[in-house]
């Protein structure tokens, strides 16, 4: 794909014609969730809700992200249906020709609600799970009974004739039902299954040595994985989402800065991606303020790592220096202190060694207690939910 190049700002928006559109925006309706999981990958200061954008104010950015040249918009949180407005917007969405896409937990639907959304043009559901053992994953999103609703709301994806993806975040106390995922989403009806490897950064981070798996089994996930997708080939696509700290190089985060993916957040504010909140220096636009097309193309924090011109070595004479562009910038920043350093989970990074043993060493240890995520407080493993299941909205 072609890099945009940097923009010079003008006292007019700039026309969305000069550069390439992103492909997809991540709405994160709200910070809220019944889910109190271990690897919550939302920033650690969470937006409350008299912060949020209002559904006029959400119909607005669907708008302009259309005229923007966007084609999806993934409706994500926290837990997108804690929002009593979400009909509205996914029918806004629909009416100026978005493809969306809910990213959900499930556990607050009803059928109605969903055949509701449906009939006003929602077009796919990515439903996440924590594991097929209802036990286990009750325990590590501290909510009971998840797993039993969340297979229920799979079904009704189906009798409504929505495509489902399963989205299954694997870590080291759940590894070992690889092979059951698999079975699970081909069982429900998916036609796609992620299987993303946990990122430590944010609340993960805090809960790295609970949640690293070891190399070996994570080697014995990706045996499976590739077995499956030849196995399953025209019934299941998977996508497979390697662990940094035993990666050769780093993804692409987001595809590259400020390239493909732009980010709402509940209160407003546009990033790049959805952790850039956490670099310092930065200044974040929001929408309530400048049109969305004017941030894209000329907003602070979208140049100040777009393309390739920032990288220190040895990023800058790197042959792979458009592939994976550095990796990711927040785990640069959050591991070295410096986010133009290059991602330490990169083989060339002076820091990948040292990095790389952490995941060894963690690994190997008997786990720690979860950090659960609550809003307001954290809570130890065995103080999580009391069965309220309402606590995080």
């Amino acid at each position: 794909m072609n890099e945009i190049t940097p923009t010079v700002k003008t006292e007019t928006a700039a026309s969305p014609a000069c550069a390439r559109a992103p492909v997809g925006l991540l709405a994160e309706l709200t910070h809220r969730c019944p889910l109190q999981c271990p690897y919550c990958s939302n920033p650690l200061d969470l937006e409350r809700s008299n912060v949020e954008l209002s559904t006029a104010d959400w119909q607005k950015v669907m708008r302009e992200a259309a005229a923007l040249g966007i084609l999806q918009i993934h409706l994500s949180g926290g837990e997108p249906t804690a929002r009593k407005d979400l009909e509205d917007i996914v029918q806004t969405a629909a009416e100026v020709g978005l493809y969306t896409n809910l990213i959900t937990a499930g556990v607050l639907l009803t059928k109605e609600r969903l055949a509701r959304l449906a009939e006003l043009g929602l077009d796919h559901v990515q439903l996440s799970i924590q594991d097929v053992d209802p036990a286990n994953a009750d325990r590590i999103a501290a909510y009971k009974g998840g797993a039993a609703k969340k297979r229920e709301v799979a079904r009704w994806v189906k009798e409504l004739g929505l495509p489902l993806t399963v989205n299954a975040p694997i870590h080291r106390q759940n590894i070992k039902s690889m092979s059951k995922i698999i079975d699970y989403a081909v069982e429900v009806g998916a036609g796609r299954l992620e299987v993303a490897h946990i990122q430590y950064y944010a609340w993960a981070l805090k809960n790295r040595a609970a949640l690293m798996p070891t190399r070996e089994d994570f080697m014995k996930t990706a045996e499976i994985v590739e077995a499956a997708k030849e196995r399953l080939k025209g019934i299941l696509v998977i996508d497979f989402v390697v662990p940094d700290y035993y990666a050769k190089y780093p993804k692409p985060c987001m595809g590259g800065w400020g390239r493909g993916i732009i980010n709402v957040t509940p209160s407003g504010r546009v990033l790049p991606c959805h952790a850039a909140e956490s670099l310092p220096g930065l200044t974040f636009d929001n929408v309530r303020d400048r049109a969305l097309g004017d941030i894209w193309l000329n907003g602070d924090a979208f140049q100040k790592y777009r393309g390739t011109d920032w990288m220190k070595e040895p990023c800058r004479s790197c042959a792979r220096k458009e592939i994976d562009f550095g990796g990711c910038r927040c785990q640069a920043f959050a591991l070295t202190g410096d986010a133009t350093n290059t991602d330490p989970a990169c083989s060339l990074s002076p820091l990948h060694e040292e990095w790389a043993k952490v995941a060894e060493v963690e690994s190997h240890r008997e786990p720690p207690e979860f950090i659960y995520r609550r809003v307001g407080k954290s809570s130890a493993q065995g103080g999580g939910s009391d069965g309220s299941q309402t606590d995080n909205l």
